[in-house]
């Protein structure tokens, strides 16, 4: 699943399952641009990179038209074309649906769907002028979740912006197709990032977690970096429209299971 000189962007990628992505890919011979708000960690993540290949870190909030449009300015600059996008930029604003601000949910949508949104436009108006200059397609990828199906009462902002995300990528997938531009997502279930780290030193949340889980473990972002390498290769080239859920069995399970007692 060679990437070799293709360029990709990856939004919210200093850190967690962006950073696995952009890091996966270019092991396998992209240039990545590190797109994210958080420009010390962002800058780390160049540096990391650059170890390994091309790797270029530049300040965007996906939520402002204007930064998208000099994120996509500033790559072709850079690295002369774009391939790959993988929207991954995400937050969250946990509360009581009775008491959540309405602030709180606007930047909730306006980063993890309107963000997605913006991106995928933008790349895609690129990619689309480069197939009818002759060019080969590109394609789009959106960082989902298992939450697009499942919900959480304390998460609804967020569940409703990945259940949004889910038909973004069905729609725009329909929309680009005929230009043989492919976009589709992968939905990630409890995956150790550093919002999941603390369960390590708490036996009652990993207990919970894994009562939910038949493969029984945390996923890693590798994983999910796995299956976007996948997607964004030839290999996936008859791919598009579609979610693949890494969660461990968890959307199938109509009950908890049994979990090991901790030795």
């Amino acid at each position: 699943m060679s990437l070799e000189n293709k360029v990709a962007i990856v939004t919210g990628a200093a850190k967690g399952i962006g950073f696995a992505v952009a890091k996966r890919f270019v092991m396998d011979g992209a240039k990545v641009v590190i797109a994210d708000v958080d420009d010390e960690a962002g800058e780390e993540a160049e540096d990391s990179l650059k170890s390994l290949g091309d790797a270029l870190y530049l300040h965007c909030n996906v939520a402002e038209r204007l930064d998208v449009r000099n994120l996509v300015a500033e790559t072709l600059n850079a690295f002369g074309d774009i391939d790959i996008l993988v929207n991954n930029a995400g937050v969250v604003a946990g509360g009581d649906f009775l008491e959540l601000e309405e602030e709180d949910f606007d930047r909730v949508l306006s980063i993890n769907l309107k963000g997605a949104f913006l991106c995928s436009q933008a790349v895609g108006r690129h990619l689309v002028e480069r197939v009818e200059a002759g060019g080969e397609p590109g394609c789009i990828i959106n960082m989902s979740s298992i939450n697009a199906v499942v919900g959480i009462p304390n998460q609804i902002p967020y569940c409703v912006s990945k259940g949004g995300l889910r038909q973004l990528t069905t729609t725009t997938a329909l929309a680009l197709a005929p230009h043989g531009i492919r976009v589709n997502a992968i939905g990630p279930g409890s995956i150790m990032t550093d919002m999941l780290s603390s369960v390590n030193s708490d036996p009652a949340a990993k207990n919970k977690i894994l009562s939910r889980t038949p493969m029984q473990r945390i996923g890693e972002p590798s994983e999910i970096a796995s299956i976007a390498a996948f997607l964004a290769s030839s290999d996936a080239s008859y791919v598009t429209g579609q979610t693949i859920y890494a969660d461990g069995g968890r959307l199938p399970l109509n009950y908890t299971v049994a979990v090991p007692d901790a030795d």
